[in-house]
């Protein structure tokens, strides 16, 4: 029995926290951008997403496990440059579970849109987590965001999440975001900060190039 039990948390980490490279995961988050932007009557509103001052996008975030649940996923937070694009790519890992016995396991893409410059602050905190250190609300869908309730219209952060081609506002509370260090050395050959990646003036790397001209097609903005 206990060789069972342990072979099937064994196979829950493996489900966890299996992941391709950086450059695979920016292919992902393009393609999950492109998907979720082309289709404006069950998508982000796009005056919200000209709004936003950063984004997350974390494409594949991987939640179930047996004995504990858990999410575990990689993406990539980007924020505003000066002209009104967007910058180059920060990687970040998505952390988060509740004890349970759960069964099963899903792939969810997850997009959070950090509107003002105060949650784009704490969201380069070496640990944030979202409704604890950010005000964060589910975000409203479709072709503008005249639905917005008065929780939304006063959230630092608005959190999705689409599973199955279903693309809704979702709650991500209790979710924690961590720079990838890791990662960040794999895209720009040296380590790197979030901060210095997002703030500064680091020339976009070739495998992003897709994701930041889907981004600016949908969404850059006269600064």
């Amino acid at each position: 029995m206990k060789i069972s039990q342990l072979t099937l948390i064994g196979l829950s980490a493996g489900l966890l926290f299996g992941a391709p490279d950086a450059r695979e995961r920016l292919d992902a988050a393009a393609d999950t951008m492109t998907e979720i932007l082309s289709a404006p009557d069950k998508g982000i509103p796009q005056d919200l997403l000209q709004k936003a001052e950063c984004l997350v996008v974390v494409p594949g975030l991987k939640k179930g496990a047996f004995i504990v649940g858990a999410k575990y996923g990689k993406g990539f937070m980007l924020c505003r440059k000066a002209g009104g694009g967007w910058s180059a790519p920060a990687a970040v890992r998505v952390e988060g579970g509740s004890v349970g016995f759960q069964i099963g396991g899903s792939e969810t893409d997850v997009v959070l849109l950090v509107m003002n410059q105060g949650g784009a602050k704490k969201l380069l905190q070496s640990k944030f987590t979202v409704g604890a250190d950010a005000n964060a609300a589910l975000g409203p869908v479709g072709r503008d965001s005249s639905a917005e309730t008065d929780a939304q219209m006063h959230a630092e952060i608005l959190t999705y999440s689409r599973s199955r081609g279903i693309f809704a506002g979702v709650s991500l509370d209790g979710a924690t975001l961590r720079p990838d260090e890791d990662w960040n050395k794999e895209l720009y050959g040296k380590p790197m900060s979030n901060r210095d990646i997002v703030l500064g003036d680091t020339p976009v790397p070739q495998p992003a190039t897709r994701l930041i001209n889907v981004l600016n097609k949908y969404s850059s903005r006269k600064g």
